[in-house]
């Protein structure tokens, strides 16, 4: 197979959850995805985001469309229900969930709650290993997992006290997953973006600021793209890079290498 034949998405199908508008890191990924020829599940969490996600599907011209909140039992597994039955295969799950309450995702991680630590455990990280749990009987000639994670899982980062342990956990689980899946030819890996203009993020403690900083002190000195998220995703989906699992790809300027 030649690079070119390698980096193409043609016939190619996946799962891409997490677009709530334009400016979503899971919006660049699908973009990315579609344009390399995947075709694509896109899902909304609820009847106020379907509003603005269902025109998006349609950009990419998605075939599954449907409503998806983890937290709400059963929703996951109707999902993969219906993908069972229109498709019959995945190629590809693209995790970008995470949430964590309101009032506690800007404090301390010593006041933090227990369900409000819970909470965003489970949307922000198990919700990617009951996926990945889901996607394992889909992939039976192999597959790839891709989830989202932040600098602030490997140091700390101010503002980002209670994501910090959460994201840690998830990069972990990757490497878990990564081990237990490779036998089967199932890839995971985690991209780490570096600070992004995104809704979710904008919730974070001194979020405008974090920005400014990383723009300076980012070798590239540059914020990254929702392109440059999407490039990296379609080429971890890809053949091109059969040999990478169980990794942590950071896609932020050089950020992760200053310390």
């Amino acid at each position: 197979m030649s690079i070119k034949e390698s980096l193409s998405l043609a016939g190619k199908r996946g799962l891409v959850v997490g677009i709530a508008n334009t400016h979503s890191i899971a919006w660049g990924c699908a973009q990315a995805l579609h344009e390399m020829g995947a075709e694509l599940a896109i899902t909304w969490l609820n009847e106020k985001a379907r509003a603005h996600v269902e025109p998006l599907a349609q950009q990419v011209q998605a075939s599954v469309c449907m409503p998806l909140d983890v937290t709400r039992p059963g929703e996951l597994e109707a999902l993969f229900e219906h993908i069972t039955e229109q498709w019959g295969s995945l190629d590809f799950v693209v995790h970008c969930l995470a949430s964590a309450p309101k009032e506690e995702i800007r404090g301390r991680l010593l006041d933090s709650s227990s369900s409000g630590f819970q909470q965003a455990m489970d949307i922000s990280c198990h919700s990617f290993i009951r996926m990945a749990h889901l996607a394992e009987p889909l992939m039976p000639q192999g597959g790839s997992l891709v989830t989202m994670s932040y600098l602030g899982a490997q140091e700390t980062i101010e503002g980002y006290a209670l994501m910090g342990p959460v994201k840690a956990a998830l990069e972990s689980s990757v490497r878990y997953l990564a081990t237990e899946l490779g036998p089967h030819n199932i890839r995971v890996h985690a991209i780490s973006p570096g600070p992004m203009p995104t809704r979710a993020a904008s919730g974070l403690k001194d979020f405008d600021h974090l920005l400014q900083t990383s723009t300076h002190r980012a070798p590239l000195r540059r914020l990254v793209s929702l392109e440059e998220v999407g490039g990296l995703c379609a080429w971890l989906v890809s053949n091109a890079s059969q040999g990478q699992t169980g990794g942590v790809h950071f896609v932020d300027g050089g950020l992760n290498i200053l310390g």
